[in-house]
C-alpha cells in the first residue's frame, strides 16, 4: 500500500525484454535507506517487487498484463521516474490510498501555468472517468492528486510548485503517457451495489434503501 507521496525521482537505467515482459533495472538514492530484496516500490505508481539489489539500484520484473495496463513498456533507458516504497505502519498519511495497481492510462493534452500553479489536463477512457469525481483523488504516476474537474473526455488536475519540481510532473508535456489509479472507494462501492442491482436481496443495501436514508 502507498500514499501518493513521491520520496524521489529515479532514472530507468536498463530495460531488458522479453517475449511479453521485462526487467527494469532503476537507480535511486533515498529509497535504498532500508529496501531489500522482496520489498515493493511504486515505479510511476506501478507496485513493483525489487527482485535484486546493487549498488543504489534494484531490479524489478514486469509481467505482461502490467506492461498492457501501465506505460511502463514505453519507457526508455534514461528515462526519469517517480518512486516511492510501501508506507510504514507508523507513518504519516500524507495523500490517500494508493494500492499500486493500475487502472489505465491517460494522455496529457495541455499543460498550462497559472501563476504559482500548473494546470494539467489528462484524456482518459470512460471506463476510467466514471469513477473519477471533482474535488476526488487520483494517482497520476503514483503522485496523490486533487481533481479540479471532469468531464466526458477527460480531467484536469491542478500542481503546486513543490509536487512538481520534486516529481517527474516537471518533464511531463503535451502528449505523454501517464498512468492512472483510481480511488478505490467508487469501486468498491459499485462492487458491492452491483449483485444488489442484478439479484434483489432481502435485508441487503440497495439504492432505494440508501436514498431513504439520506445518502
Amino acid at each position: 500500500m502507498f500514499t501518493g507521496i513521491i520520496e524521489e525521482i529515479g532514472v530507468l537505467k536498463e530495460v531488458k525484454k522479453g517475449a511479453q515482459s521485462a526487467m527494469l533495472t532503476i537507480q535511486g538514492s533515498v529509497i535504498f535507506d532500508d529496501l531489500g530484496i522482496g520489498d515493493s516500490v511504486a515505479v510511476n505508481g506501478v507496485c513493483l517487487t525489487a527482485a535484486g539489489l546493487s549498488s543504489h539500484t534494484f531490479r524489478a520484473d514486469v509481467m505482461h498484463e502490467t506492461l498492457n495496463r501501465s506505460g511502463l513498456g514505453k519507457l526508455h533507458p534514461g528515462d526519469f521516474v517517480n518512486l516511492e516504497r510501501a508506507m510504514a505502519a507508523d507513518g504519516r498519511f500524507g495523500g490517500h490510498i494508493v494500492s499500486g495497481h493500475i487502472d489505465g492510462i491517460g494522455t496529457i493534452t495541455s499543460v498550462q501555468r497559472d501563476d504559482n500553479a500548473i494546470w494539467y489536463t489528462i484524456a482518459a477512457e470512460g471506463r476510467i472517468l466514471r469513477y473519477i469525481v471533482e474535488k476526488g483523488s487520483i494517482a497520476l504516476d503514483g503522485i496523490s492528486l486533487t481533481v479540479a474537474s471532469v468531464n466526458n473526455t477527460g480531467f484536469r488536475i491542478s500542481a503546486i510548485p513543490h509536487t512538481v519540481k520534486s516529481t517527474i510532473l516537471s518533464h511531463r508535456k503535451a502528449g505523454d503517457i501517464v498512468n492512472l489509479e483510481n480511488d478505490l472507494v467508487g469501486k468498491y462501492l459499485e462492487k458491492f451495489l452491483l449483485p444488489v442491482q442484478d439479484k434483489p436481496q432481502s435485508g441487503g443495501i440497495t439504492r432505494e434503501f440508501l436514498a431513504k436514508s439520506g445518502y
